[in-house]
Formats: structure tokens, C-alpha cells, sequence
């Protein structure tokens, strides 16, 4: 069976947790790690709650916030040494539609060694979103895209979907982005 782990970091998603475990585990195969940056208000606890009744669930939790970047890497090096194939990584406050996570495992399934699930493309949408995140968003892409020459349209995207062949070639240890710009 091919084993796909999502993975979100979190802090002070005490609003969303359960409801987005719950939409997660909508699915039959696929497993979630949430990294918490010791959230005060009980993220974390709730996520512990849920382990009990739940083997596919799991938890990494950090003795402060650390950054966005510092998380993922936590959880790169986590899926590494576990017996997933996949990892998806996914924000808890719902600006990404769990239903999109078919599409996403599908193309994985296919043999795409990334996928983007991307807000600035055919289908894409943002929803939820203050205005001026919005803008900063897609001008931050923008900027990105013509200082690195690259075509891909939503490089700060948080919706991503990774094969570990690719996590493997990746010298995490190497990474020292801490904030948003990891998403790059």
C-alpha cells in the first residue's frame, strides 16, 4: 500500500484542530503528523486526545515557536525515517479544501515526484483570506518568479505534495529558512 502522511504544523489552531483531524481522517489511507510549537492554547492537548483513538495520528510537539521552516524540516526528518512514501504538507486553518487532498494523492499515486496544489492556477481559488494577504501572496510569487527565472506560479504555496525520493535528495540539515520563506 502506498502510505501518504500529512503534515501540519501548528500554533494556536485550537479553532480548527479537531475539525481538520476529522476531515483528514476522511480518508482511509492516509495518516497525519502535526508539528505544534507549544500553541497556549491547547492545541496540542486536543491533538493528544486524539492519538489515544487514533494509531494514525501523530505528534510532534517543540518547546516554543520555532518557525515555520524549523517545523517542516522537524516533520521532513520524521517522514524520512517512517515507512511512508508520500508526505503532504497541508495548513490546519483550512485555507487548503481537505477535498483537494484526492487530487493531490492521485497525482502522487501517478508518479509525479512534486505536486503543487497552487491558489494562482486553473481551479485554484482563495478563500477566506484579508485582502491584503492576498495581494502580498501573489506579489511575493511574482517577485520570486522573475529573481529566480522560474515558471512556477505560486511559489510560496503550502499545499504541497512530495514522493520521499525527492524528501531523500533534499540536505535538510542545509535548510535555515525559519519563516514563510521555507515555502520557496
Amino acid at each position: 500500500m502506498k502510505k501518504i502522511l500529512i503534515i501540519s504544523p501548528t500554533y494556536n489552531e485550537i479553532e480548527n484542530i479537531q475539525l481538520f483531524i476529522d476531515s483528514v481522517f476522511n480518508f482511509a489511507d492516509l495518516s497525519l503528523l502535526i508539528v505544534d510549537d507549544n500553541s497556549p492554547d491547547g492545541t496540542a492537548e486536543v491533538v493528544k486526545s486524539n492519538i489515544k483513538k487514533n494509531k494514525r495520528l501523530h505528534l510532534i510537539s517543540r518547546p516554543k515557536k520555532l518557525g515555520l521552516g524549523t517545523a517542516y524540516v522537524a516533520a521532513f526528518s520524521w517522514f524520512l525515517k517512517s515507512d511512508y512514501q508520500y508526505c503532504v504538507q497541508m495548513d490546519c486553518d483550512f485555507s487548503h479544501n481537505p477535498k483537494d487532498l484526492i487530487r493531490l494523492q492521485q497525482e502522487l499515486k501517478n508518479g509525479s515526484d512534486l505536486v503543487i496544489g497552487s491558489r494562482y492556477c486553473s481551479g485554484g481559488k482563495v478563500k477566506n483570506w484579508p485582502f491584503k494577504r492576498i495581494l502580498m501572496s501573489y506579489f511575493a510569487s511574482v517577485y520570486v518568479r522573475l529573481i529566480l527565472f522560474i515558471s512556477i506560479k505560486d511559489t510560496t504555496a503550502g499545499f504541497k505534495g512530495y514522493r520521499i525520493e525527492v524528501l531523500n535528495k533534499i540536505k535538510l540539515d542545509d535548510i535555515h529558512f525559519k519563516g514563510y520563506a521555507f515555502q520557496i
